[in-house]
């Protein structure tokens, strides 16, 4: 964040000082939520959690080099204390935060990140850029965070730090060396990426795709569609919109966005384009990337056919700032996955892939993940055996079954040898039934009800060269199966 003293930051929140001897003493470092982080310089939000009190880590913060603490109430360490707003705009409160307190810190940390990006924008130093889409941010956020990086220093989020804590957290990691500010933006309902573009307003916008995720709390596609395309309503006229061309939804929002607007996909109409796409036995794509009549291949490092279109939207990013083609193909060619549990690839030393996707899913995620797996099985000169292990996609709402028993039949149509569903709830167990329906499968798809029980399944079946997927909603914790099966070998 640019530096301010205790004195314009309460100015700027709203807020009061209490326990703070110098109110002109700066804020030189970050603002962060976790205690045992804390640095010199840095500013200490006193955020209430499910478990704990941020208030209670207060003094801890301030011993460990924080200047002072942007809280709810005096702590006895230098504060600036805020209180709830009645009309709060920025912030959107935390479901366990029942006096407010949390919503308090929450809108004076959303203003905070705006004054910051406000002038870091106004000294003419900083871009900010967001992504939304159903499925694809985080990978797609790490993409053109490596394809601006040959520009000028990048700021973007760890993992997925995409709502009303982490974006204004990641917009306050900007200083007056940034020149790009990459940011996520989830939503959990309509108007949330329109809060969210309020805290840091973007002048480059990317929406990659409108899936089924969350659709138990959107209700349906179009409703999804509509929301996602605040962040392209939010854009000013000098800003850039990148919309998929391959994605009808998406390609309608150039009606909604007074910015440029530049599409990207394998339609022969895109302008930045993917032809001769290929995947290798790891299922990494080589294709030509095309943009104002010039071809450059590109051979990705990260794995999935979807992170084609990832890279496209990376590209025209990339390529709006000033970046040159040959420049760019070489920054997505480099690219790693950075962000963990999402086709996080290992291979252990008796052969057997792992495949650990296990962060999130929803039906759009985790075809793509299974096509991968086919891929990656099925690619190479000696087929592999491939095992698929889920567990249930959340917020589905009254879809939930339905779309379960999909993926379910989708596992038998890929022709994946083994499936292994993981759970006890309606959902899973309506992943078993479409598997077992649609091919007759038998002892082809197995339905355990818990994690421990497909760590011993896993360990006993597993053979050398298989390869395994493992993939499911976070609240699931499935990534504990890929992560022992990793450990399993060394």
């Amino acid at each position: 964040m640019i530096e301010m003293t205790l004195r314009e930051i309460a100015d700027v929140v709203g807020g009061t000082l209490h326990d703070a001897p110098d109110p002109d003493v700066k804020v030189t470092g970050a603002a962060e939520f976790d205690s045992r982080r804390i640095g010199s310089g840095d500013l200490f939000l006193a955020l209430p959690g499910a478990n704990v009190d941020g208030h209670d880590f207060a003094a801890k913060a301030v011993a460990a080099g924080a200047v002072a603490v942007l809280a709810a109430r005096p702590v006895g360490v230098p504060a600036i204390v805020v209180t709830p707003q009645p009309h709060a705009s920025r912030a959107i409160a935390l479901a366990h935060d029942a006096d407010g307190s949390g919503a308090a810190v929450l809108e004076a940390l959303a203003e905070l990140a705006r004054v910051s990006v406000d002038r870091l924008v106004a000294a003419g130093g900083l871009t900010v850029v967001g992504v939304t889409g159903s499925s694809g941010k985080t990978s797609t956020k790490d993409l053109i965070a490596a394809a601006l990086a040959p520009l000028g220093p990048v700021v973007a989020p760890p993992g997925s730090f995409n709502n009303e804590i982490g974006h204004p957290w990641t917009a306050l990691r900007a200083n007056a060396d940034t020149r790009f500010l990459v940011l996520e933006l989830s939503a959990r309902g309509p108007g949330h990426i329109k809060a969210l573009t309020e805290v840091a307003p973007p002048g480059v916008g990317v929406v990659l795709n409108v899936g089924t995720a969350h659709l138990g709390e959107f209700g349906s596609r179009e409703v999804i569609a509509q929301t996602k395309g605040e962040l392209v309503e939010a854009l000013p006229p000098t800003g850039l919109a990148v919309l998929n061309a391959d994605d009808h939804l998406v390609a309608r929002m150039a009606e909604r966005t007074r910015a440029r607007v530049v599409t990207v996909g394998q339609a022969s109409t895109a302008d930045v384009r993917a032809t001769d796409v290929v995947l290798d036995e790891q299922a990494r794509a080589r294709f030509t990337l095309h943009h104002k009549g010039e071809g450059v291949p590109v051979q990705l490092a990260v794995h999935g056919e979807h992170q084609v279109g990832n890279a496209l939207s990376a590209a025209a990013v990339a390529l709006d700032q000033g970046a040159d083609l040959t420049t760019v193909a070489q920054a997505l060619g480099a690219a790693t996955a950075v962000s963990e549990r999402r086709m996080d690839v290992r291979t252990r030393a008796d052969g057997v892939t792992v495949v650990n996707d296990s962060y999130n899913a929803n039906p759009d995620s985790v075809r793509a993940a299974l096509k991968a797996l086919v891929t990656m099985a099925k690619a190479g000169a000696q087929p592999r055996r491939s095992w698929a292990v889920l567990g249930e996609m959340g917020e589905l709402g009254e879809e939930s079954v339905l779309e379960h028993d999909k993926i379910g039949r989708l596992v038998v149509r890929l022709d994946v040898d083994q499936l292994v569903v993981v759970g006890a709830g309606r959902p899973v167990r309506a992943m078993f039934q479409g598997a077992v329906q649609e091919g007759s499968w038998g002892e082809e798809a197995i339905h355990v009800p818990d994690i421990e029980s497909a760590i011993a399944l896993l360990d006993d079946e597993l053979g050398a060269g298989d390869v395994v997927l493992v993939k499911a909603s976070k609240s699931v914790g499935l990534w504990a199966v890929a992560e022992h099966l990793v450990e399993a070998a060394r």
